[in-house]
C-alpha cells in the first residue's frame, strides 16, 4: 500500500524519550517549538490522510484534526501523579455529531514506546452501555462471528474491557451472551513496535486496522445509529 503519510521525524521520537525523563515545565517549554514541529504538526498530516482515506468506508469518522488530536497536557486535578504533560501524542476519530468516547470511534497513539492502534466503545454512559448489551444479547451469534475473523485476531487480537464479576442486573446468568454481557466498554487494541512511527509503513499499518475494525464499530453503534435516524428516513 502506497503511504500518504511518511512517518514521523527521528525528532519525535527523541523529544518523547526526553520528555519521559525531564517531566517538567523548564524543560518543555524552551522545546515547545519542537513539539509543534515535530511532534503535533505530522500527527495533523497522518490524521488529515487517515480522514482522507476513511471516506471510503467510513466517512462519518472523519474527525477534524484539530479536535482529533489530544492536547499534551496532563489532567491531574484527581491524579497522584502530577506531572503535567503527557509522553504520547494520541488522536481520536469519532462519528460527527457525537464527541470522543460518546458512541465509539478509532483511536491511535504515538510514543518512544509504541505505536497504538484501537477501536470501540469506550466507557459509555449507562443508557449506551444497556442498549449495546441489548443487542448483543438480541445478535450474540453475529458478534461474536465478527470477533472471530481471522483479519481481525491477526491484526487486533481479542476484544479487551473492564469485566463485571456476574452479569448485569436484567439479564440472566444462563444467557448466552453471559460472557460479553459482562463487558463493561468493548474495545479493540493492538500495541505495535515503536520504530514503525517513523517508517513510511505506518500509514498503511493504521489504515488495515482501521478498516478491519469497521465491522466491530458497526456492531457495536447499531443502536445508537437507529435511534438517530428520523421514522421517516428509515423507510
Amino acid at each position: 500500500m502506497s503511504s500518504r503519510f511518511p512517518g514521523f521525524p527521528a525528532e519525535t521520537i527523541s523529544f518523547f524519550r526526553g520528555l519521559a525523563r525531564n517531566n517538567n515545565r523548564d524543560w518543555f517549554q524552551p522545546r515547545k517549538p519542537i513539539f509543534d514541529e515535530k511532534v503535533k504538526q505530522p500527527m495533523r498530516e497522518l490524521v488529515e490522510a487517515l480522514n482522507g482515506a476513511m471516506k471510503s468506508f467510513a466517512p462519518e469518522y472523519a474527525t477534524d484534526p484539530e479536535k482529533a488530536i489530544y492536547r499534551i497536557y496532563r489532567d491531574t486535578r484527581f491524579s497522584k501523579d502530577k506531572t503535567p504533560y503527557k509522553t504520547h501524542i494520541a488522536a481520536s476519530f469519532y462519528r460527527r455529531g457525537t464527541g470522543p468516547h460518546k458512541y465509539g470511534g478509532y483511536y491511535l497513539q504515538v510514543s518512544h514506546k509504541e505505536v497504538a492502534v484501537g477501536g470501540g466503545v469506550y466507557m459509555p454512559e449507562p443508557a449506551v452501555l444497556l442498549a449495546i448489551r441489548q443487542h448483543i444479547a438480541e445478535h450474540h451469534e453475529e458478534f461474536r462471528k465478527i470477533l472471530a475473523a481471522k483479519p481481525v485476531r491477526k491484526l487486533l487480537g481479542e476484544m479487551q474491557g473492564d469485566q463485571l464479576a456476574r452479569v448485569p442486573k436484567g439479564f440472566c446468568s444462563t444467557d448466552p451472551a453471559a460472557d460479553l454481557l459482562r463487558f463493561k466498554y468493548f474495545i479493540l487494541y493492538v500495541e505495535l513496535p515503536p520504530d514503525l512511527a517513523t517508517s513510511p509503513l505506518l500509514y498503511g499499518e493504521i489504515l488495515q486496522r482501521f478498516r478491519t475494525m469497521k465491522p466491530f464499530l458497526d456492531f457495536l453503534t447499531a443502536p445508537q445509529r437507529k435511534a438517530s435516524v428520523p421514522p421517516h428516513a428509515a423507510w
